[in-house]
């Protein structure tokens, strides 16, 4: 299977091996989040709130940090290639004493830089601006209140500190991105006054600056949220100018625009104007929902994107999604891998055979390419990069996370 696999790629120009050989420069952060329903760890946090809402009650949710260590570690067994984790602020291991979010420091995140390096994995971090008193009104950085505002600012300056750490110690540029739920949930009058804050406010939290070898800075534009229907303050457009006006990376999340645009077509459009983008994949139904991802048309359409503009070097792709309807670490594995075979799809596309249709005005045998591409061997190529990185191929990987449920997750009480 596997030589007939090659021969037909080679037919359309498409060296089966280099594809499978180019998936290591696409590594996934992996959302810790989703093994405990966004849950954390602090003692004192609050409901979700900010438009963030988990729904299902499968058995089995990690409960503290060494049993989310340990199921990423079951989602790695069968998730091909070194990725990363990212990791939100609430995952703080504090001990017995509750530590403010404007006081967190990297001291609190050692066990899990700890684990990064002995899983040889890089770190992502995002400041938790949500389940928090301070985050009730549905306002935080764009707050009226010059001291709600300050706390979050705080929140901030530390949760870049922590990240520059996490990067000094694993040797890979830790991200850290910042996604606040300021809103209204009905029409507001002032508009402007509450951007205005929030650009302030960003600007002082991005005010040290870091060693970009160690920390990269991303915000994150959102359409809407519960609570916040009318009007967000952070908006693509508002985001969009803030990345480019201060060399920032740009957040896209596919689950936060309208259901008719897709994130495939702004790739090329931002990255004309800001240096790289953060790429949150996530699967939205209706609204931003945070479905598992799946292999869609819009996922294969970005993997495209990322392959035909060549921008491995300036995307970098996280997930986003919690689902406690299913297993939490097959949801993980579920996620990464079809998120693996659009990238790989996307590898072993005939480019060469395409741009040459489209440069010469062929819009019939561009097409036609294009469906045919579609029934090509993809699976027997993914098949071979399982094997080649010692991890269960399809129809074999769940039967490992079945057998990590029975003796680990169901014990659970």
């Amino acid at each position: 299977m596997l030589d007939y696999a090659r021969e037909r790629y080679a037919a359309r120009g498409v060296d089966l091996d280099a594809a499978v050989a180019a998936m290591d420069a696409f590594p996934v952060s992996i959302h810790c989040w989703q093994g405990d329903d966004v849950s954390g760890f602090e003692s004192d946090g609050g409901e979700l709130g900010g438009g963030l809402a988990v729904t299902g009650n499968y058995p089995g949710r990690a409960r503290n940090a060494d049993e989310l260590r340990s199921d990423l570690e079951a989602a790695l067994r069968v998730i091909p290639g070194q990725h990363r984790l990212n990791l939100h602020a609430i995952y703080a291991e504090t001990g017995t004493k509750p530590v403010g979010r404007d006081r967190l420091s990297a001291e609190h995140f050692s066990r899990w830089i700890d684990w990064a390096c002995s899983q040889r994995i890089g770190l992502d971090f995002n400041p938790s601006y949500f389940a928090h008193p301070l985050a009730a009104s549905g306002m935080t950085l764009a707050h009226a209140d010059t001291s709600v505002r300050r706390f979050w600012i705080d929140h901030g300056i530390v949760c870049r500190r922590i990240a520059a750490a996490m990067g000094a110690a694993t040797g890979t540029p830790c991200i850290t991105n910042v996604w606040v739920p300021d809103g209204m949930k009905d029409t507001p009058v002032d508009r402007k006054g509450p951007r205005e804050r929030l650009a302030d406010s960003l600007d002082a939290i991005f005010a040290e600056t870091l060693d970009p070898a160690h920390q990269l800075d991303a915000v994150e534009c959102k359409l809407f949220g519960i609570g916040a229907e009318s009007y967000t303050v952070g908006s693509h457009e508002f985001y969009l100018g803030y990345a480019a006006s201060r060399g920032k990376l740009l957040c896209l999340d596919t689950g936060h625009f309208h259901p008719t645009e897709v994130v495939s077509d702004k790739l090329s459009a931002v990255l004309q104007w800001i240096p790289e983008v953060l790429l949150h994949v996530s699967r939205g139904v209706r609204w931003d929902s945070d479905h598992v991802v799946t292999l869609s048309d819009e996922l294969r359409a970005i993997a495209c994107e990322l392959v035909r503009g060549g921008y491995g070097e300036r995307v970098h792709i996280g997930l986003d999604f919690f689902d406690a309807t299913i297993h939490r670490v097959a949801a993980w594995a579920i996620g990464v891998r079809a998120t693996q075979k659009a990238l790989l799809a996307a590898l072993l596309e005939p480019i060469t055979e395409l741009r040459n249709a489209e440069s010469t005005g062929d819009y019939t045998a561009r097409l036609a390419l294009l469906e045919d591409h579609k029934t090509l061997p993809l699976g027997v190529a993914w098949d071979h990069y399982c094997e080649l990185k010692g991890v269960p191929r399809d129809g074999d990987w769940l039967v490992e996370v079945q057998r990590y449920e029975h003796e680990v997750t169901s014990q659970r009480d």
